[in-house]
């Protein structure tokens, strides 16, 4: 188990990718992993479509990220990770649009709003450069693809391999997995207590995007990785 609560972001960040030797080419490690800028991963369905009210959401949450001064990431496809590239791109903040695509056999081909772009043959190995880039995670309606993002995040934040990246649950339909968490499994004392509190569940579009930003601002006091998210909980989260 690593001792990560004293660490400054970059130190984290170069210690991570050094462990885990995630597949990110020399390059894209310069523009990305020593660039000092604030990241958050958006992750959520490919099968949803502009015109439905979450695309329009993501698009929403994604253009006030850029408009704070925050790089996006996202799994570089369509869905609500074209929801989120485009509306990062539509503001001119100099920010950095992100896109971690994975290669299938029915062809996932790259949105067009992608400053910086990478392939994957290993679903692995992007999850492992998803968590080096990571500042926070926003998880938005999705299926088997986004619950594997979802639970690989909390897995690693629950082993200390990573520092404790706030995991943002939007959408009510995440309601119901978290019930089920409480009643089938923290009742049979297979996670803890402790493994809940970095997960926050938002419905709303503006609570989102102020919890982001109110972590980055105690970020900035603080320098440090690690805090302790408690105190988030009675303004944000549904």
């Amino acid at each position: 188990m690593w001792d990560v609560g004293w660490k400054n972001v970059g130190e984290w960040k170069v210690e991570y990718v050094t462990n885990f030797q995630i597949g990110l080419s020399r390059k894209t490690y310069n523009s990305i992993i020593m660039d000092p800028h604030y990241r958050v991963a958006i992750f959520g369905s490919a099968r949803i479509r502009e015109g439905d009210s979450v695309y329009r959401d993501v698009f929403t949450i994604a253009k006030a990220l850029a408009e704070s001064g925050f790089d996006v990431v996202t799994g570089g496809g369509p869905g609500l990770m074209h929801a989120a590239n485009a509306g990062h791109k539509s503001v001119g903040s100099g920010t950095q649009s992100i896109g971690l695509n994975i290669r299938l056999p029915h062809e996932q081909l790259a949105n067009p709003y992608l400053d910086i772009k990478h392939e994957f043959d290993r679903f692995s190995s992007r999850l492992d450069s998803f968590m080096a880039l990571s500042d926070a995670v926003i998880v938005a309606p999705g299926g088997i693809g986004t619950l594997l993002e979802l639970f690989y995040t909390w897995q690693l934040v629950q082993v200390d391999h990573v520092c404790e990246t706030p995991i943002i649950l939007f959408g009510k339909m995440w309601a119901g997995l978290l019930e089920w968490f409480k009643s089938e499994v923290l009742s049979r004392n297979l996670v803890s207590e402790s493994d809940l509190r970095i997960v926050f569940h938002v419905s709303s579009v503006d609570k989102v995007i102020g919890l982001v930003r109110s972590m980055h601002e105690d970020r900035l006091e603080n320098r440090e990785v690690c805090s302790n998210y408690e105190k988030y909980r009675v303004d944000f989260c549904s």
